[in-house]
Protein backbone atom coordinates (compact mmCIF):
# COMPACT_ATOMS: atom_id res chain seq x y z
CA UNK A 1 0.00 0.00 0.00
CA UNK A 2 2.54 2.30 0.87
CA UNK A 3 4.59 1.35 -2.13
CA UNK A 4 1.52 1.80 -4.65
CA UNK A 5 0.32 5.64 -3.02
CA UNK A 6 4.19 6.56 -2.52
CA UNK A 7 4.60 5.86 -6.57
CA UNK A 8 1.45 7.71 -7.71
CA UNK A 9 1.95 10.70 -5.32
CA UNK A 10 5.31 11.24 -7.00
CA UNK A 11 4.01 11.54 -10.46
CA UNK A 12 1.77 13.87 -9.25
CA UNK A 13 4.05 15.98 -7.47
CA UNK A 14 6.37 15.75 -10.85
CA UNK A 15 3.35 17.07 -12.67
CA UNK A 16 2.76 19.67 -10.30
CA UNK A 17 6.34 20.67 -10.27
CA UNK A 18 6.18 21.02 -14.07
CA UNK A 19 4.32 24.20 -13.95
CA UNK A 20 5.49 27.61 -13.27
CA UNK A 21 2.95 28.63 -10.65
CA UNK A 22 -0.01 26.99 -9.07
CA UNK A 23 -2.98 27.80 -10.84
CA UNK A 24 -6.55 26.71 -10.11
CA UNK A 25 -6.49 24.24 -13.63
CA UNK A 26 -3.45 22.40 -11.96
CA UNK A 27 -4.34 22.37 -8.90
CA UNK A 28 -7.65 20.74 -9.88
CA UNK A 29 -6.05 18.41 -11.98
CA UNK A 30 -3.71 17.66 -9.79
CA UNK A 31 -5.97 16.81 -6.75
CA UNK A 32 -8.04 14.49 -9.05
CA UNK A 33 -5.20 12.40 -9.39
CA UNK A 34 -4.72 12.54 -5.43
CA UNK A 35 -8.57 11.65 -5.24
CA UNK A 36 -7.85 8.45 -7.45
CA UNK A 37 -5.20 7.61 -6.00
CA UNK A 38 -6.28 7.32 -2.60
CA UNK A 39 -9.73 5.57 -3.51
CA UNK A 40 -7.94 3.02 -5.02
CA UNK A 41 -5.64 2.30 -1.63
CA UNK A 42 -9.23 2.27 -0.53
CA UNK A 43 -9.00 5.25 1.94
CA UNK A 44 -12.64 6.24 2.74
CA UNK A 45 -14.60 7.44 0.37
CA UNK A 46 -15.83 10.60 2.94
CA UNK A 47 -12.62 10.96 4.02
CA UNK A 48 -10.86 11.68 0.85
CA UNK A 49 -13.45 14.00 -0.22
CA UNK A 50 -13.07 16.13 3.30
CA UNK A 51 -9.15 15.71 2.47
CA UNK A 52 -8.76 17.09 -0.85
CA UNK A 53 -11.39 19.79 -0.01
CA UNK A 54 -9.06 21.00 2.55
CA UNK A 55 -5.59 20.96 0.38
CA UNK A 56 -7.75 22.81 -2.32
CA UNK A 57 -8.81 25.83 0.45
CA UNK A 58 -5.09 25.70 1.32
CA UNK A 59 -3.48 25.48 -2.59
CA UNK A 60 -5.72 27.94 -4.36
CA UNK A 61 -5.05 31.25 -2.42
CA UNK A 62 -2.90 34.11 -3.81
CA UNK A 63 0.63 33.72 -1.67
CA UNK A 64 0.60 30.12 -3.36
CA UNK A 65 -0.20 31.00 -6.57
CA UNK A 66 2.44 33.70 -6.77
CA UNK A 67 5.00 31.25 -5.08
CA UNK A 68 8.48 31.16 -6.75
CA UNK A 69 8.20 27.08 -5.98
CA UNK A 70 5.02 26.02 -6.72
CA UNK A 71 5.45 21.96 -6.67
CA UNK A 72 7.34 22.41 -3.34
CA UNK A 73 4.68 24.45 -1.98
CA UNK A 74 2.18 21.61 -3.33
CA UNK A 75 3.82 18.62 -1.51
CA UNK A 76 4.31 20.53 1.87
CA UNK A 77 0.32 20.98 1.94
CA UNK A 78 -0.51 17.70 1.21
CA UNK A 79 2.06 16.86 3.52
CA UNK A 80 0.55 18.47 6.55
CA UNK A 81 -2.82 17.30 5.71
CA UNK A 82 -1.49 13.67 5.32
CA UNK A 83 0.31 13.77 8.76
CA UNK A 84 -3.26 15.63 10.20
CA UNK A 85 -5.04 12.99 8.78
CA UNK A 86 -3.36 10.70 10.73
CA UNK A 87 -3.87 11.92 13.55
CA UNK A 88 -1.23 14.53 13.62
CA UNK A 89 0.99 13.22 16.73
CA UNK A 90 2.02 9.99 17.78
CA UNK A 91 -0.10 8.60 20.51
CA UNK A 92 1.73 6.80 23.22
CA UNK A 93 0.32 3.86 25.56
CA UNK A 94 -1.04 4.86 29.19
CA UNK A 95 0.78 3.61 31.96
CA UNK A 96 -0.88 3.35 35.12
CA UNK A 97 -0.22 5.08 37.92
CA UNK A 98 0.37 1.80 39.81
CA UNK A 99 1.91 -1.54 38.32
CA UNK A 100 1.05 -3.48 36.17
CA UNK A 101 -0.61 -1.35 33.55
CA UNK A 102 -3.30 -4.01 31.97
CA UNK A 103 -3.05 -4.02 28.32
CA UNK A 104 -6.12 -5.54 26.76
CA UNK A 105 -5.90 -6.77 23.04
CA UNK A 106 -9.54 -7.31 21.11
CA UNK A 107 -10.10 -8.10 17.53
CA UNK A 108 -11.32 -10.54 14.61
CA UNK A 109 -10.01 -13.63 14.63
CA UNK A 110 -7.11 -13.88 12.10
CA UNK A 111 -5.61 -10.22 12.66
CA UNK A 112 -2.83 -11.13 14.47
CA UNK A 113 -3.57 -10.40 18.32
CA UNK A 114 -1.22 -13.53 19.46
CA UNK A 115 1.52 -12.30 17.32
CA UNK A 116 1.07 -8.81 18.27
CA UNK A 117 0.61 -9.84 22.26
CA UNK A 118 4.49 -11.26 22.17
CA UNK A 119 5.98 -8.35 19.75
CA UNK A 120 4.49 -5.84 22.62
CA UNK A 121 5.64 -7.95 25.09
CA UNK A 122 9.30 -7.97 23.76
CA UNK A 123 9.12 -4.32 22.40
CA UNK A 124 8.23 -3.35 26.32
CA UNK A 125 11.16 -5.30 27.48
CA UNK A 126 13.44 -3.38 25.37
CA UNK A 127 12.17 -0.46 26.95
CA UNK A 128 13.39 -1.75 30.77
CA UNK A 129 9.67 -3.15 31.58
CA UNK A 130 8.43 -6.52 33.00
CA UNK A 131 5.92 -7.99 30.90
CA UNK A 132 3.75 -10.61 31.52
CA UNK A 133 1.56 -12.44 28.95
CA UNK A 134 -2.13 -13.94 29.58
CA UNK A 135 -3.54 -16.03 26.97
CA UNK A 136 -7.15 -16.01 26.91
CA UNK A 137 -8.30 -17.51 23.27
CA UNK A 138 -9.69 -20.41 24.39
CA UNK A 139 -12.14 -21.01 21.18
CA UNK A 140 -9.19 -21.44 18.70
CA UNK A 141 -7.07 -24.49 19.29
CA UNK A 142 -3.46 -24.28 19.95
CA UNK A 143 -4.19 -19.99 20.82
CA UNK A 144 -2.66 -21.47 23.98
CA UNK A 145 0.26 -22.97 23.23
CA UNK A 146 1.14 -20.59 20.58
CA UNK A 147 1.85 -17.44 22.82
CA UNK A 148 3.59 -19.93 25.31
CA UNK A 149 5.87 -20.64 22.41
CA UNK A 150 6.25 -16.96 22.11
CA UNK A 151 6.74 -16.72 25.77
CA UNK A 152 9.59 -18.42 25.36
CA UNK A 153 11.28 -17.55 22.58
CA UNK A 154 11.69 -13.98 23.94
CA UNK A 155 12.30 -14.95 27.31
CA UNK A 156 8.81 -13.20 28.96
CA UNK A 157 6.54 -15.35 31.24
CA UNK A 158 3.16 -16.43 29.98
CA UNK A 159 0.08 -17.43 32.23
CA UNK A 160 -2.42 -19.90 30.27
CA UNK A 161 -5.09 -22.54 31.59
CA UNK A 162 -5.45 -24.92 28.68
CA UNK A 163 -8.73 -26.97 29.18
CA UNK A 164 -10.63 -23.95 30.72
CA UNK A 165 -13.57 -22.09 28.60
CA UNK A 166 -13.43 -18.86 31.44
CA UNK A 167 -12.10 -16.57 29.68
CA UNK A 168 -12.37 -13.48 32.40
CA UNK A 169 -11.20 -16.16 35.37
CA UNK A 170 -7.92 -16.42 33.03
CA UNK A 171 -7.32 -12.94 32.89
CA UNK A 172 -8.24 -12.62 36.99
CA UNK A 173 -5.84 -15.04 37.94
CA UNK A 174 -3.49 -14.17 35.16
CA UNK A 175 -3.33 -10.45 36.75
CA UNK A 176 -2.91 -11.83 40.43
CA UNK A 177 -0.23 -13.83 39.25
CA UNK A 178 1.78 -11.38 37.24
CA UNK A 179 1.37 -8.84 40.45
CA UNK A 180 2.87 -11.24 42.49
CA UNK A 181 5.53 -11.67 39.65
CA UNK A 182 5.94 -7.79 40.52
CA UNK A 183 5.09 -7.43 36.45
CA UNK A 184 5.13 -3.86 35.24
CA UNK A 185 2.74 -5.00 32.31
CA UNK A 186 0.12 -7.01 31.65
CA UNK A 187 -0.89 -8.08 28.43
CA UNK A 188 -4.35 -9.46 27.24
CA UNK A 189 -4.42 -11.80 24.48
CA UNK A 190 -8.20 -12.31 24.07
CA UNK A 191 -10.13 -14.67 21.52
CA UNK A 192 -11.61 -13.17 18.35
CA UNK A 193 -14.51 -14.41 15.93
CA UNK A 194 -14.52 -14.95 12.36
CA UNK A 195 -17.27 -11.90 12.69
CA UNK A 196 -18.11 -9.79 15.32
CA UNK A 197 -20.92 -11.08 17.32
CA UNK A 198 -22.86 -10.40 20.07
CA UNK A 199 -21.25 -13.18 22.46
CA UNK A 200 -18.28 -11.61 21.73
CA UNK A 201 -18.63 -8.55 22.95
CA UNK A 202 -20.44 -9.68 26.25
CA UNK A 203 -16.83 -11.67 27.05
CA UNK A 204 -14.70 -8.93 26.28
CA UNK A 205 -16.89 -6.54 28.12
CA UNK A 206 -16.73 -9.38 30.82
CA UNK A 207 -12.73 -9.11 30.59
CA UNK A 208 -12.78 -5.23 31.10
CA UNK A 209 -14.95 -5.14 33.98
CA UNK A 210 -12.81 -7.68 35.40
CA UNK A 211 -10.00 -6.73 34.92
CA UNK A 212 -9.87 -2.57 34.34
CA UNK A 213 -7.15 -2.57 31.75
CA UNK A 214 -5.84 1.03 31.14
CA UNK A 215 -5.55 0.04 27.59
CA UNK A 216 -7.69 -0.96 25.37
CA UNK A 217 -6.33 -2.01 21.46
CA UNK A 218 -8.14 -3.35 18.67
CA UNK A 219 -5.54 -4.85 16.42
CA UNK A 220 -6.89 -4.90 12.62
CA UNK A 221 -5.39 -6.51 9.75
CA UNK A 222 -4.69 -3.76 7.15
CA UNK A 223 -5.89 -5.96 4.18
CA UNK A 224 -9.65 -6.42 4.90
CA UNK A 225 -10.28 -3.25 2.94
CA UNK A 226 -13.42 -0.77 3.91
CA UNK A 227 -13.88 -3.49 6.81
CA UNK A 228 -11.35 -2.17 8.62
CA UNK A 229 -13.17 0.94 9.45
CA UNK A 230 -17.05 -0.42 9.81
CA UNK A 231 -14.62 -3.06 12.29
CA UNK A 232 -13.42 -0.30 14.42
CA UNK A 233 -16.73 1.60 14.73
CA UNK A 234 -18.43 -1.58 15.80
CA UNK A 235 -15.65 -2.56 19.09
CA UNK A 236 -15.24 1.11 19.72
CA UNK A 237 -19.22 1.40 20.33
CA UNK A 238 -18.71 -1.88 22.58
CA UNK A 239 -15.82 -1.27 24.08
CA UNK A 240 -14.59 2.59 23.64
CA UNK A 241 -11.25 1.22 22.68
CA UNK A 242 -8.31 3.48 23.12
CA UNK A 243 -5.67 2.67 20.27
CA UNK A 244 -6.02 0.96 16.81
CA UNK A 245 -3.12 -1.74 15.78
CA UNK A 246 -2.55 -2.09 12.63
CA UNK A 247 -1.03 -5.45 11.17
CA UNK A 248 0.26 -6.50 8.03
CA UNK A 249 0.27 -2.95 6.91
CA UNK A 250 3.64 -3.86 4.37
CA UNK A 251 1.48 -6.57 2.90
CA UNK A 252 -1.34 -5.32 0.54
CA UNK A 253 -1.61 -2.59 -2.35
CA UNK A 254 -5.40 -1.79 -1.03
CA UNK A 255 -3.97 -0.87 2.80
CA UNK A 256 -5.61 2.55 2.63
CA UNK A 257 -8.67 1.71 4.51
CA UNK A 258 -7.03 1.56 8.18
CA UNK A 259 -5.58 4.72 7.58
CA UNK A 260 -9.23 6.13 7.40
CA UNK A 261 -9.84 4.95 11.29
CA UNK A 262 -8.43 8.48 12.77
CA UNK A 263 -10.56 10.68 10.55
CA UNK A 264 -14.00 8.14 11.10
CA UNK A 265 -13.66 6.79 14.72
CA UNK A 266 -11.47 9.10 16.10
CA UNK A 267 -9.07 6.84 17.78
CA UNK A 268 -5.42 7.23 17.30
CA UNK A 269 -3.13 4.62 15.92
CA UNK A 270 -0.48 3.56 18.56
CA UNK A 271 1.70 0.51 16.96
CA UNK A 272 2.29 -0.53 13.44
CA UNK A 273 3.23 -4.11 12.29
CA UNK A 274 5.71 -4.33 9.46
CA UNK A 275 6.57 -7.97 9.11
CA UNK A 276 6.49 -11.44 10.68
CA UNK A 277 9.49 -11.49 12.89
CA UNK A 278 9.07 -10.88 16.17
CA UNK A 279 10.89 -7.34 15.99
CA UNK A 280 8.27 -6.08 12.95
CA UNK A 281 6.65 -3.41 15.27
CA UNK A 282 6.89 0.03 15.12
CA UNK A 283 4.99 3.13 17.25
CA UNK A 284 3.04 4.74 14.91
CA UNK A 285 4.38 8.07 13.84
CA UNK A 286 2.30 9.89 11.33
CA UNK A 287 4.73 12.41 9.97
CA UNK A 288 7.42 9.16 9.70
CA UNK A 289 4.69 7.13 7.87
CA UNK A 290 3.72 10.15 5.36
CA UNK A 291 7.52 10.74 4.75
CA UNK A 292 7.69 7.59 3.57
CA UNK A 293 4.58 7.87 0.89
CA UNK A 294 5.86 10.64 -0.52
CA UNK A 295 9.14 9.41 -0.97
CA UNK A 296 11.21 11.55 1.76
CA UNK A 297 12.30 8.68 3.78
CA UNK A 298 12.44 8.33 7.37
CA UNK A 299 16.13 8.81 8.28
CA UNK A 300 14.82 8.71 11.78
CA UNK A 301 13.29 5.13 12.41
CA UNK A 302 15.93 3.69 10.17
CA UNK A 303 18.18 5.29 13.24
CA UNK A 304 16.34 3.93 15.75
CA UNK A 305 16.76 0.74 14.15
CA UNK A 306 20.50 1.31 13.91
CA UNK A 307 20.50 1.83 17.40
CA UNK A 308 18.71 -1.41 18.15
CA UNK A 309 20.13 -4.14 16.39
CA UNK A 310 23.94 -2.64 16.56
CA UNK A 311 26.05 -3.45 19.68
CA UNK A 312 27.80 -0.53 20.81
CA UNK A 313 30.70 -2.38 21.36
CA UNK A 314 30.91 -3.85 18.25
CA UNK A 315 30.68 -0.59 16.31
CA UNK A 316 33.66 0.31 18.14
CA UNK A 317 35.73 -2.69 17.72
CA UNK A 318 34.57 -2.36 14.17
CA UNK A 319 36.19 1.07 13.74
CA UNK A 320 39.42 -0.11 15.39
CA UNK A 321 39.87 -2.70 13.07
CA UNK A 322 39.08 -0.39 10.06
CA UNK A 323 41.58 1.95 11.72
CA UNK A 324 44.24 -1.03 12.28
CA UNK A 325 43.68 -2.16 8.48
CA UNK A 326 42.77 -5.84 10.50
CA UNK A 327 39.29 -5.98 8.99
CA UNK A 328 38.54 -9.38 7.94
CA UNK A 329 36.12 -11.48 6.46
CA UNK A 330 34.43 -12.68 9.74
CA UNK A 331 33.74 -9.17 10.45
CA UNK A 332 32.55 -8.55 6.83
CA UNK A 333 30.15 -11.50 7.91
CA UNK A 334 29.22 -9.57 10.95
CA UNK A 335 28.10 -6.51 9.14
CA UNK A 336 25.93 -8.28 7.21
CA UNK A 337 24.19 -10.12 9.32
CA UNK A 338 23.48 -6.25 11.14
CA UNK A 339 21.86 -4.94 8.25
CA UNK A 340 19.53 -7.83 8.07
CA UNK A 341 18.80 -7.05 11.58
CA UNK A 342 17.09 -4.01 10.35
CA UNK A 343 14.73 -6.02 8.15
CA UNK A 344 14.41 -6.25 4.44
CA UNK A 345 16.97 -4.40 2.14
CA UNK A 346 14.41 -3.06 -0.07
CA UNK A 347 12.51 -1.69 3.53
CA UNK A 348 16.08 -0.23 4.55
CA UNK A 349 16.59 1.74 1.68
CA UNK A 350 12.90 2.84 1.65
CA UNK A 351 13.56 4.84 5.05
CA UNK A 352 16.44 7.08 2.94
CA UNK A 353 15.19 10.29 0.70
CA UNK A 354 14.60 9.51 -2.86
CA UNK A 355 14.93 5.51 -2.60
CA UNK A 356 11.47 4.83 -3.71
CA UNK A 357 13.47 5.43 -7.30
CA UNK A 358 15.53 3.01 -6.97
CA UNK A 359 12.75 -0.09 -8.50
CA UNK A 360 13.54 -3.31 -8.07
CA UNK A 361 15.73 -4.50 -4.95
CA UNK A 362 15.31 -8.03 -5.26
CA UNK A 363 18.56 -8.64 -7.01
CA UNK A 364 19.99 -6.87 -4.50
CA UNK A 365 18.94 -8.87 -1.96
CA UNK A 366 20.00 -12.10 -3.68
CA UNK A 367 23.54 -10.93 -4.16
CA UNK A 368 23.62 -10.54 -0.12
CA UNK A 369 21.59 -13.60 0.57
CA UNK A 370 24.64 -15.15 -1.93
CA UNK A 371 27.99 -13.46 -0.15
CA UNK A 372 26.34 -14.15 3.20
CA UNK A 373 26.24 -18.43 1.87
CA UNK A 374 30.16 -18.46 0.47
CA UNK A 375 31.47 -16.28 3.18
CA UNK A 376 29.50 -19.42 5.76
CA UNK A 377 30.99 -22.18 3.75
CA UNK A 378 34.71 -20.96 4.48
CA UNK A 379 36.40 -22.05 7.76
CA UNK A 380 37.33 -19.44 10.61
CA UNK A 381 40.90 -19.43 9.53
CA UNK A 382 39.99 -18.77 6.29
CA UNK A 383 37.72 -15.87 6.93
CA UNK A 384 40.74 -14.52 8.49
CA UNK A 385 43.17 -14.84 6.40
CA UNK A 386 41.39 -14.74 3.03
CA UNK A 387 44.84 -15.14 1.04
CA UNK A 388 45.33 -19.03 1.91
CA UNK A 389 41.98 -19.77 -0.80
CA UNK A 390 43.10 -21.71 -3.20
CA UNK A 391 42.47 -23.80 -6.21
CA UNK A 392 40.78 -26.64 -4.32
CA UNK A 393 39.62 -24.21 -1.16
CA UNK A 394 37.77 -22.31 -3.60
CA UNK A 395 36.21 -25.37 -5.15
CA UNK A 396 35.29 -26.73 -1.94
CA UNK A 397 33.67 -23.30 -0.61
CA UNK A 398 31.55 -23.23 -4.06
CA UNK A 399 30.28 -26.46 -3.73
CA UNK A 400 29.11 -25.90 -0.29
CA UNK A 401 27.49 -22.60 -0.62
CA UNK A 402 25.84 -23.85 -4.33
CA UNK A 403 27.68 -21.29 -5.84
CA UNK A 404 29.99 -20.80 -9.07
CA UNK A 405 33.98 -20.77 -8.26
CA UNK A 406 33.82 -17.64 -10.57
CA UNK A 407 31.42 -16.18 -7.70
CA UNK A 408 33.58 -16.99 -4.75
CA UNK A 409 36.34 -15.07 -6.80
CA UNK A 410 34.38 -11.95 -7.32
CA UNK A 411 33.64 -11.73 -3.50
CA UNK A 412 37.48 -12.30 -3.34
CA UNK A 413 38.35 -9.86 -5.35
CA UNK A 414 35.48 -7.08 -3.74
CA UNK A 415 36.61 -7.61 -0.68
CA UNK A 416 40.30 -6.93 -1.64
CA UNK A 417 38.82 -3.74 -2.78
CA UNK A 418 36.90 -2.38 0.18
CA UNK A 419 40.20 -3.12 1.88
CA UNK A 420 42.03 -1.03 -0.11
CA UNK A 421 39.14 1.85 -0.28
CA UNK A 422 38.68 1.26 4.27
CA UNK A 423 43.04 1.56 4.03
CA UNK A 424 42.62 5.02 2.49
CA UNK A 425 40.16 5.85 4.64
CA UNK A 426 41.95 5.39 7.73
CA UNK A 427 44.98 6.80 6.40
CA UNK A 428 43.30 10.35 5.54
CA UNK A 429 44.06 9.96 1.40
CA UNK A 430 41.20 9.87 -0.59
CA UNK A 431 42.86 10.02 -3.99
CA UNK A 432 40.80 9.16 -7.56
CA UNK A 433 40.27 5.63 -8.01
CA UNK A 434 39.18 4.25 -11.43
CA UNK A 435 36.51 1.61 -12.34
CA UNK A 436 35.06 1.39 -8.50
CA UNK A 437 32.38 2.03 -9.22
CA UNK A 438 31.52 0.72 -12.66
CA UNK A 439 34.66 -0.94 -14.73
CA UNK A 440 37.14 0.16 -16.51
CA UNK A 441 36.82 3.29 -18.59
CA UNK A 442 34.11 4.94 -16.17
CA UNK A 443 34.29 8.19 -14.66
CA UNK A 444 36.85 8.22 -11.74
CA UNK A 445 35.07 8.63 -8.28
CA UNK A 446 36.79 9.96 -4.76
CA UNK A 447 36.88 8.18 -1.85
Amino acid sequence: MLDNLGTRFQEIFKKVKGHGKLSEDNIKSALKEVRLSLLEADVNYKVVKEFVNKIKEKAVGEEVITGINPGQQFVKIVNDELVELLGGTNARLTKSAKNPTVIMLAGLQGAGKTTFAAKLAKFLKKKGERPYLVGADVYRPAAMKQLQVLGEQIDVPVHIQEGSKDARGICSDGLNVAKENNATYVILDTAGRLHVDESLMEELKDIKKATRPQEILLVVDAMIGQDAVNLAESFNNSLNIDGVVLTKLDGDTRGGAALSIKAVVGKPIKFIGIGEKIDDIELFHPERLVSRILGMGDVVSLVEKAQEAIDEDDAKSLEEKIKNQSFDLEDFLKQLQNIKKLGPLGGILKMLPGAGQLGDLAPAEKEMKKVEAVIQSMTREERKKPEILKASRKKRIAKGSGVEVSDVNKLLKQFDQMKQVMKMFSNGNFPQMPGMMGGRGKKKFPF
